[in-house]
């Protein structure tokens, strides 16, 4: 009798675990500041740039697991005078535009500030 309530107790928290899992990675989780709120994709800030483009950079990203993940990193990055992002989960990268030169460095101090790692930069 003891075995078969340890049993249901494990599996129930077999469950539960592989519940919040799946909420997380669809990003409904209340992980990454996320409050238990979903995010959704007019959530994400959209950027205009105040001048006319002058190039685009590739940021390739790791840590991302979610939209707020994606929200986070969009709004650090847009948080740069003259930048402005687009970040792809799927793609783990951001396309940075800008209308003013802006560093390597000073998009990477950005994006690692909120708890993620930049792989790679390259101009497109």
């Amino acid at each position: 009798m003891a075995n078969a309530v340890i049993i249901i107790i494990l599996v129930l928290i077999v469950i539960f675990a592989v519940k919040n899992s799946v909420k997380h990675f669809k990003g409904e989780g209340g992980c990454c500041g996320g409050g238990g709120e979903p995010v959704t994709k007019r959530d994400i800030p959209n950027k205009t740039l105040e001048g006319p483009k002058l190039g685009e950079k590739s940021v390739s990203i790791s840590g991302m697991h979610c939209d707020h993940c994606v929200m986070a990193v969009t709004k650090a990055i847009n948080r740069i005078d003259g930048a402005s992002a687009k970040v792809n989960l799927k793609q783990n990268r951001a396309v940075v535009s800008y209308d003013r030169p802006i560093s390597d460095e000073a998009i990477k101090s950005a994006v690692e500030a909120e708890g993620f790692q930049v792989t790679q930069i390259n101009e497109l």
